[in-house]
């Protein structure tokens, strides 16, 4: 048995000294699941013209607050400073914080404001919108539920981020070089 640990020992050796992998797979994976997502979530809530953040669409806030802007009867003019404030916010966090990761710039920083990116749209899917159905519950034989399951796999995700880094192939690592 002995000799069964040490040869299984050896020969995963090499996975632990490529520590560089996990953060740079992570960043990848990112990219390839949840970098489009945002993109286009992001473009929804544009207004027209090259500073359409600055004038959200109703659908921006249709998304953002649905149930304040029901109460208003759907006429974005008559939502608050406060309400502009963050769909604007938002939508400008759903652009920037997913390149800042996959360029590997201010990544730790831009994977913790993405986990409360998430977290505020997973609170905003259930009580906002309604879909406590789509909640879905850990320890079930589901792996499907879109809130739940789906979102902690992305916070996960977001947590390496976090923990190491973006990795050797980011620009982090060149503003590490120069200071």
């Amino acid at each position: 048995m002995m000799q069964i640990s040490q040869t299984y020992r050896r020969a995963t050796a090499r996975f632990e000294a490529a520590d560089w992998l996990i953060p740079t797979l992570a960043r990848l994976v990112f990219a390839g699941v949840l970098l489009v997502y945002y993109l286009n979530s992001g473009l929804t809530k544009l207004g027209d013209g090259v500073l359409g953040f600055l004038s959200p669409s109703t659908g921006a806030y249709a998304q953002i607050f649905p149930r304040a802007f029901e109460a208003v009867g759907y006429d974005s003019d008559a939502m608050n400073m406060f309400h502009w404030l963050v769909v604007v916010a938002g939508t400008v966090a759903e652009f920037i914080l997913p390149l800042l990761i996959v360029i590997g710039l201010l990544t730790r920083l831009a994977a913790l404001a993405m986990i409360g990116f998430v977290i505020m749209q997973s609170l905003t899917d259930i009580y906002g919108h309604g879909q406590a159905s789509a909640l879905g519950a850990w320890f079930d034989r589901f792996a499907d539920a879109p809130i739940l399951d789906q979102r902690a796999f992305w916070v996960f995700l977001l947590i390496v981020l976090v923990i190491r880094g973006a990795g050797p192939l980011a620009l982090d690592r060149l503003t590490d070089r120069r200071s």
